[in-house]
């Protein structure tokens, strides 16, 4: 964040740790009597028309300004020593003590009282947001049961080592990585990757710290220690997010530094210049004047509220499922014009499953069964595929397994030879069968019994239920869609066919995919790549923007990429982008509106129409719109 933000809210509101010990109005405590003097003398000076004697109105108007502006005068004179006289500090003591030195004293002190109370509510909103982005996954437990010598334990999960079991009871959230010891079990998942329905877990599949268990008690293996965590981690990209500044906030930040000094200098001719062409001058009137113009040039608003909104928008995607590794992804995102994603875990399950069982004598389920018999004895994913497909005849008596390497695999099933593979298989075999096999799209296993061919099985890898409406979502969009897959060129195709998407290729190795990218950026386009594999990493990190999926199992990726889809549903690259844009559209609001106002009110001012009233009003007025602009991302719908 600017250095506004880091050294005002350490001295100037001297909040920061304060506030976690006592009540905000204990916190403020200066500035509320500060603020209830000002408002005590106004009423008495304009609601009931009491002047009070000069000596008296001076005296109670330093004790409002020194309780409401010390931290101010500090900061600025700190600042001036280091040679730093061109900054908000210093701008706000010489245009408060300007009203003081003719006579406005009133004003001056409503100056400095409301600068501060505008600040406070800046600095709340920003550590709101910042407060907001970590809660949403800050869902650590801080203690752990734990099986040790047959005894449960609770201790700090920090303490926990790798293989040693735990115990999370109904309704508790996991402290830490590991394998599931228990036969199944059904987890809340919401918190780390925005699903809200349950994830069903089986005996040896991982479980990630941050799950909810939602059924009885079961026990965990742990994998990782708890900084090794995935929620650890996913919290350190969290947190680092709001430390990589987009270039918004950057020119900012530079503008601010050119800003001050060129406002000091016009400040000054409002001064001056007049003092050439106006024939009755009245230096109190054009000091008045640059007075006012110090006081609404102030940058606060822009400063204050535009980080804010990539605190916002970082927050939301959080909200969803998205990590964004900082507010300059955000700006990246809204550039891209061309979506590049693999295919298998991304627009696919990358599951294999059967879609269709072809037997000659007409008995499917007979065929399937034999097929089953067989291909449970492989750990290839196309056998797993089948042996889990549908509970059919588990009684065939299986004999004489011999696994035959690329071509399949040979048995005796109930007394019969039976052969399940690809077409080397039968062809070693001397088994005849359809030519037009040869031609399939998807992967087949063919069977044979007893020397003759008995039909084939089809699987194919299925496709994400969201992944045809968020492809043409995102032509919609305008957004040109690729697919780059290490999978054979016509499963590609029939892929891309039915998703609607501009270009596909297959058979690819990972330097083919950073290649195709490649010629992509040389097309111009600004190119975001999706993938969940380690193979994808070197295009995640050539893409200008690299998007990891499934972002929980996927620790090459993650590492290179600069957006995190915690889950692998691809409408979630579609809604990154649309957070990409409506943090952008907001942050380019308040800066249209900081700017707006402010250059009306310098004109005014410099033409002795607007007071110290309408600039303070303006300015406080300015940033707290600028501000709640801000927060209305973190409650937008994606």
């Amino acid at each position: 964040m600017c250095e506004h933000n880091h050294e005002h809210s350490n001295a100037t509101h001297e909040h920061a740790l304060t506030t976690k010990e006592q009540p905000w109005w204990i916190a403020q405590s200066k500035l509320l009597i500060a603020l209830v003097i000002l408002l005590t003398l106004l009423l008495l000076k304009y609601a009931f028309k009491i002047t009070l004697p000069p000596g008296i109105s001076l005296a109670l108007n330093s004790i409002a300004y020194l309780l409401a502006g010390i931290p101010v005068i500090l900061m600025a004179f700190r600042k001036a020593k280091r040679g730093d006289i061109f900054n908000e500090f210093f701008l706000m003591t010489v245009a408060t003590l300007g009203a003081f030195a003719i006579g406005e004293f009133e004003e001056g002190v409503a100056v400095m009282v409301f600068y501060q109370i505008g600040e406070w509510f800046q600095d709340t909103a920003v550590d709101n947001a910042k407060k907001s982005i970590k809660s949403l996954l800050d869902i650590r437990p801080d203690t752990v049961t734990v099986l040790r010598n047959g005894q449960q334990q609770q201790v700090n999960p920090k303490t926990v080592t790798t293989g040693e079991i735990i115990l999370v009871k109904a309704g508790e959230k996991v402290a830490l990585d590991g394998k599931l010891n228990t036969e199944k079990a059904a987890f809340n998942t919401a918190a780390l990757t925005g699903e809200s329905k349950p994830d069903t877990k089986y005996r040896g599949e991982t479980v990630f710290a941050g799950m909810i268990n939602l059924e009885t008690v079961v026990e965990i293996e742990v994998s990782n220690k708890f900084e090794d965590s995935k929620l650890s981690k996913i919290l350190e990209m969290v947190q680092d997010a709001t430390a990589r500044k987009s270039k918004t906030q950057l020119f900012i930040a530079k503008f601010a530094k050119v800003y001050v000094p060129i406002i000091f200098g016009l400040a000054l001719l409002v001064l001056i210049v007049p003092l050439c062409f106006v024939q009755d001058y009245s230096f109190k009137d054009w000091f008045y004047r640059s007075l006012v113009f110090l006081v609404i040039s102030c940058p606060c608003a822009l400063v204050v509220s535009i980080p804010l909104g990539y605190f916002g928008g970082i927050g939301l995607a959080s909200r969803n499922g998205i990590l964004f590794k900082g507010g300059n992804f955000l700006d990246a995102i809204t550039a891209v014009d061309t979506v590049v994603m693999d295919k298998t875990g991304t627009l696919t399950a990358g599951v294999f499953e059967v879609t269709e069982v072809v037997a000659v004598n007409g008995d499917p389920q007979e065929l399937l069964d034999y097929a089953k018999a067989i291909e449970v004895h492989s750990t290839h994913p196309i056998a797993k595929a089948i042996a889990s497909y549908n509970p059919g005849n588990t009684a065939l008596k299986t004999e004489n397994i011999q696994e035959i390497a690329g071509h399949g695999l040979c048995a005796t099933v109930n007394g019969k030879q039976t052969l399940a593979g690809n077409s080397k298989l039968l062809d070693k075999y001397n088994i005849s069968y359809p030519d037009d096999l040869r031609k399939m799209v998807y992967s087949i296993v063919m069977l044979a019994i007893d020397g003759k061919y008995a039909g084939y099985i089809t699987v194919a890898d299925r496709i994400k239920p969201g992944s045809k409406a968020v492809i043409q979502a995102m032509r919609a969009e305008g957004l040109y869609t690729v697919m780059l897959s290490g999978d054979k060129t016509a499963v590609v195709n029939e892929v891309a066919k039915e998703l609607g998407l501009n270009e596909a290729y297959g058979d690819l190795l990972p330097e083919d995919k950073v290649s195709h990218v490649q010629q992509l950026l040389d097309q111009g386009r600004h190119v975001a790549f999706a993938g969940d594999g380690v193979n994808d990493a070197p295009v995640v990190a050539l893409a200008q923007v690299g998007i990891a999926m499934g972002g929980l199992g996927a620790d090459a990726t993650i590492e290179t990429a600069d957006i995190v889809i915690q889950n692998d549903e691809p409408n979630k690259i579609l809604s990154a982008i649309k957070i990409g844009k409506i943090t952008r559209n907001i942050v380019w609001q308040n800066v249209i509106l900081a700017m707006g106002v402010k250059v009306i009110v310098l004109i005014l001012g410099a033409g002795g129409v607007a007071t110290l009233w309408e600039a303070v009003i303006a300015d406080v007025g300015v940033a707290l719109l600028a501000i709640l602009n801000a927060i209305r991302i973190q409650h937008k719908e994606v």
